[in-house]
């Protein structure tokens, strides 16, 4: 049993310590309560996560690990609507080092650094199948002198549903007539789980080995799947500066139909919400971009969902839970699910790997009818009716 705050006795060696961990983000935190008080924790727990406890300890330097530090998804739900600015994922990860440091790590964790540092993916997959997901394609290896790096990342490369995803990617930039390539069995992890899970110091030797990588490739524009992806290499690479233009694949969807590269010509009669991926939206303020590749497809109706853009409901899959086991009821994808049945939409869309595996898990557990979760990018390809060999499902239809 955890002692209570004020009766712990302090020592100035743990204090230096998390407050080094946490690089003094705890610091501006007063205990006003907010961030508890909106952690959607609290929508499937009988008793919220306490957000500010933790912060609190984080402030006292207490030698505290407790299970509620791996609970956090960093949504930054949080941290949107904290009126003093503290970086909480910053302290969580803080504690999460600290945690590995003293073996108070949960099961199955160290397993997954071992594959991200054996195989390279985070599936523990052999690096001979990062391409299989090519099969049937004509899916080049990149050159300097193509227009972008197309960067598959881990699960598209090997979870076969976000396969499908990757070649309607491929098949959408194909039609527009874009020059690129991938790095095939050679790509790496982007390093996301190693970071979210608090493991800091494998973190920078992974980032370190893969912006060596990008340079001696000569890559100048790479166009991510995931937005924990691109969140990464837009925001983690330090040494990936200058010339070296990261972007999530909505992003340059965008500009290609803007400059008139991508063109819908013929209507998809569909109606359809938008989920925000944490990553994507709250992270990096990119919340237009896919509303607007879908406001241009002619035909297609989108209406929102009650919570959306910043107040958007994370998934349940980011800052490592998607290798952790989440409970029967304790999802938010089944909130988030029942959000969009709300609508009267047909598909609920997003943009994520995380997000589509955990709505579809939540809406497979519902028994809803009527409704299917849908890539962005797969809705793309359909409203272009490209008959392509990296056809993907029949969004209209609803098959897979």
């Amino acid at each position: 049993m955890s002692q209570p705050v004020d009766s712990v006795l302090l020592e100035d060696k743990t204090w230096e310590r998390v407050a080094e961990a946490t690089g003094g983000a705890a610091a501006p935190c007063f205990q006003c309560g907010v961030c508890t008080a909106i952690c959607p924790w609290g929508l499937v727990k009988d008793e919220t996560v306490s957000i500010r406890k933790m912060v609190r300890k984080a402030q006292l330097g207490l030698p505290s690990w407790s299970d509620e530090v791996w609970l956090c998804t960093t949504c930054q739900w949080c941290e949107a609507r904290c009126p003093r600015g503290v970086d909480i994922t910053r302290v969580i990860l803080g504690l999460r080092r600290l945690a590995w440091q003293e073996r108070e790590i949960p099961h199955g964790l160290p397993s997954l650094l071992w594959d991200v540092y054996f195989d390279g993916n985070t599936w523990g997959r052999p690096p001979s199948q990062r391409s299989l997901w090519t099969r049937g394609l004509e899916i080049k290896e990149f050159s300097p002198a193509d227009d972008v790096l197309f960067y598959v990342g881990c699960t598209p490369a090997y979870d076969r549903r976000s396969q499908k995803v990757a070649r309607a990617l491929a098949s959408v930039l194909e039609t527009a007539g874009v020059k690129f390539g991938t790095l095939g069995d050679r790509e790496p992890c982007c390093g996301d789980a190693v970071r979210s899970v608090g493991h800091e110091e494998y973190l920078a030797e992974l980032i370190d080995a893969n912006a060596r990588l990008f340079e001696e490739a000569g890559v100048a524009t790479l166009v991510a799947i995931s937005p924990h992806c691109y969140d990464m290499f837009a925001n983690r690479y330090p040494n990936l500066s200058g010339s070296f233009r990261p972007l999530h694949y909505t992003q340059y969807l965008l500009e290609l139909i803007e400059e008139g590269r991508l063109k819908f010509e013929n209507e998809l009669p569909l109606k359809v919400t938008y989920h925000d991926a944490c990553y994507l939206g709250r992270r990096n303020s990119l919340y237009e971009e896919p509303r607007r590749i879908l406001q241009a497809i002619p035909g297609l109706e989108l209406v929102e969902m009650e919570r959306s853009r910043e107040d958007g409901l994370c998934c349940g899959g980011g800052g490592g839970r998607m290798w952790l086991e989440t409970a029967a009821g304790e999802r938010f994808g089944d909130l988030r699910v029942k959000e969009a049945l709300e609508t009267g939409a047909e598909v609920l869309v997003t943009s994520c790997p995380h997000c589509i595996s955990c709505l579809e898990d939540s809406l497979s557990v519902l028994g809803a009818s009527g409704l299917r979760v849908r890539d962005l990018v797969e809705v793309v390809h359909s409203a272009l009716g490209a008959q392509s060999q990296a056809a993907t499902s029949d969004v209209a239809s609803g098959r897979s």
